[in-house]
């Protein structure tokens, strides 16, 4: 009988979402029962070669090396899963697709010549075609078990389409944007989080990505409502899924 491999990838990243899946512990022991995790070296030093029934990719496309490599990964892997926001949107290093690499290479090393980059930091899809995406700064730990459950046994994964903002109703947190006027992405934002910002008295951040349909038009007035200016709002808008809520503003 054949076990489904795994193979787990890291490109541009802090390397969160591949600890969510080592924070799983016991359901990743109950996994690994059920496949063959053949390549994750934030496990293990050892790598083998594909072809693989499962890819995980974290981490945004930032060099022509990782071009290449993502490139070579989709051609050996039957179904490939983006995880986190730099896999899904760039990540926060997608700032510098406002600006001018180059000049932010030239301040930071004593020797640019040495860099190799490319001007921008995207997404996997913006190079080869995804299967699934699972949005999140890190990933949620249940989105990726349900996901990784789903594809072993044919069905496909339950991904939400709500907003941050009906996790808070859910869980019965006041609106922090209504009721103090806190900076706040959860009516735009994709759930996926359980609302942890907005529970713990913070505005949220966006790092689940815009939802199926935000009204980012609507939501601004509001954010200005008390002072915040243009720059504020930019702010607001340009953290860990800049690239992705920037499409959706200039799509309205």
């Amino acid at each position: 009988m054949h076990t489904p491999s795994l193979a787990v990838w890291k490109f541009a990243s802090c390397d969160g979402c591949q600890l969510t899946l080592l924070d799983c512990e016991d359901q990743l022991l109950t996994l690994a029962d059920e496949v063959r995790i053949v390549t994750f070296l934030e496990a293990s030093s050892v790598v083998v070669a594909g072809p693989y029934d499962i890819s995980l990719v974290e981490g945004s496309i930032s060099t022509e090396a990782d071009r290449l490599r993502i490139l070579e990964i989709r051609r050996q892997s039957t179904i490939l899963v983006t995880i986190g926001a730099c896999a899904t949107a760039g990540g926060i290093q997608a700032l510098r697709n406002m600006a001018d690499a180059d000049e932010f290479a030239s301040v930071v090393y004593a020797r640019p010549d040495y860099i190799h980059t490319l001007a921008t930091s995207t997404p996997a899809a913006a190079h080869v075609e995804v299967d699934y995406q699972l949005q999140g700064c890190p990933i949620d730990r249940g989105q990726l078990l349900d996901t990784l459950a789903a594809l072993l046994i044919g069905r496909k994964p339950r991904l939400p389409a709500k907003t941050v903002c009906s996790e808070c109703k859910l869980r019965g947190v006041t609106c922090v944007l209504v009721a103090e006027s806190i900076p706040c992405l959860g009516p735009v934002t994709q759930a996926g989080c359980g609302a942890l910002c907005p529970s713990c008295h913070r505005g949220c951040y966006g790092c689940f990505g815009p939802a199926a349909t935000p009204d980012t038009a609507a939501l601004i007035p509001l954010l200005r409502r008390d002072g915040l200016s243009e720059d504020g709002v930019e702010q607001v808008f340009s953290t860990f899924n800049v690239t992705r809520f920037a499409a959706e503003r200039n799509d309205r």
